[in-house]
């Protein structure tokens, strides 16, 4: 199984990335582990946000490429719900082999 995911950081910015261990992923980013992304090093992670789950390294990577190419709005709009998984996406991508993860399932 592998984890697509958004995080929150301190100067409001998003960052994405996959992984196939959200928790471990998710706490490198927070505590500023040796094996956390470049980006997360300089702007301090805050907060999971949205996390999806699919089957393979393939179609995660597929999610990631396809949330990094859209608007920091969209992104947003994602996140607080005003706008669906598949009305951003469903040209790109099929939408069925990805599944929303609830957050408190995380931690």
């Amino acid at each position: 199984m592998y984890y697509i995911y958004l995080v929150r950081c301190q100067d409001n910015s998003l960052y994405t990335g996959i992984t196939n261990d959200l928790k471990r992923r998710i706490e490198e980013h927070l505590n500023k582990s040796e094996k956390c992304a470049k980006y997360t090093k300089s702007h301090q992670a805050l907060k999971l946000e949205m996390a999806w789950q699919t089957e393979n390294k393939q179609l995660a990577a597929k999610l990631e490429y396809a949330i990094k190419r859209i608007p920091k709005q969209q992104k947003e709009d994602l996140i607080s719900g005003k706008i669906e998984f598949k009305t951003i996406f469903a040209q790109k991508l099929e939408c069925e082999k990805y599944k929303k993860c609830p957050i408190r399932d995380v931690f």
